[in-house]
């Protein structure tokens, strides 16, 4: 029993081993895909907190959602990008479960703040008069943080449950960890640990996503009963937030069930697509959705 385990503490990231014959072209893509996620997303936020007039819900949101893209893209770049220079296919164990933690809370999270900001849209477009007393900074800030500590609450336990697991096995198909990677990898019953992160996916999506469709389906009906111009404009900002929200479910969804479907045997360039869509296209897109391309963000930008 003891030759079967794992001893060694490092792993496998076999999405590198793939990327290898076109590692510089990867690596400058990385970098410049990180360098502007982080350029943008710091400057939305400066300008927000730098602007009393923008100290409202709304922006309290946008700065929450573009700091966290900043975390997630921290959480899965940097290592990328040391990884394709040196040529490098390894992680340790320990800073396996540690990066885990950090893409898995940053996923969370990402839900959390998409939740809230449908919610706030909804009382803005549906209850204009009673807005500033239903939803406040004060609010917010509270809603925010208590949601980022259960988020992290809930993701810390997973992977601790997950830690101790012994591994019969040492190679990924990815290019950076995540909790359920770890757990396939197990000698012994992980059933603890499955059933505990399905019973938290599948509860925390079935909340946030019923108040986000909730939220948006009776903003869609306001939409529609007001003027032409007016209508056009609410509607495409509902359809814009809803593809970004769905890009992100959408990857989210592919991390959580890809093990899940052990039958199915998918390349490991797919797995890595798939799986990557979660870490770079929210924080890509949100600066530009929710920041540059909300009138008064961009007019502020423009003065600095």
């Amino acid at each position: 029993m003891e030759n079967a385990l794992n001893v060694s503490k490092n792993l496998v990231l076999l999405g590198l081993v793939e990327m290898e014959g076109l590692k510089y072209l990867y690596c400058a893509l990385s970098i410049v895909l990180y360098l502007f996620i982080v350029f943008l997303s710091i400057i939305i936020v400066v300008v927000i907190f730098s602007d009393t007039r923008l100290h409202e819900p709304m922006y309290i949101l946008i700065s929450n959602l573009v700091l966290n893209g900043i975390f997630g893209s921290s959480s899965f770049f940097p290592k990328l990008i040391v990884d394709l220079m040196t040529s490098s296919t390894i992680i340790t164990h320990g800073n396996c479960i540690a990066q885990a933690l950090c893409v898995t809370l940053f996923a969370i999270y990402e839900m959390s703040t998409f939740t809230l900001m449908a919610y706030d849209r909804y009382l803005a477009v549906c209850h204009p008069l009673r807005y500033s007393t239903l939803i406040t900074n004060e609010k917010v800030i509270t809603l925010s943080v208590g949601s980022f500590i259960v988020a992290f609450i809930l993701v810390l336990t997973a992977v601790l449950l997950t830690w101790k697991l012994p591994l019969c096995g040492d190679r990924m198909n990815n290019i950076f960890c995540d909790n359920m990677s770890l757990v396939v990898l197990s000698c012994v019953d992980s059933s603890i640990s499955r059933l505990y992160s399905a019973s938290v996916v599948v509860l925390y999506l079935f909340v946030t996503i019923l108040v986000t469709l909730v939220s948006y389906l009776q903003i869609f009906v306001v939409c529609v009963k007001v003027s032409g111009e007016s209508r056009q404009k609410a509607v495409h900002t509902l359809v814009t937030h809803l593809l970004n929200f769905s890009i992100f479910l959408f990857g989210f969804l592919f991390i959580f069930i890809r093990y899940r479907l052990g039958s199915i045997d998918l390349p490991i360039v797919i797995h890595v697509l798939l799986s990557v869509t979660t870490l770079i296209v929210p924080p890509l897109l949100n600066p530009l959705i929710y920041g540059v391309r909300t009138h008064a963000i961009e007019s502020r930008i423009y003065c600095l």
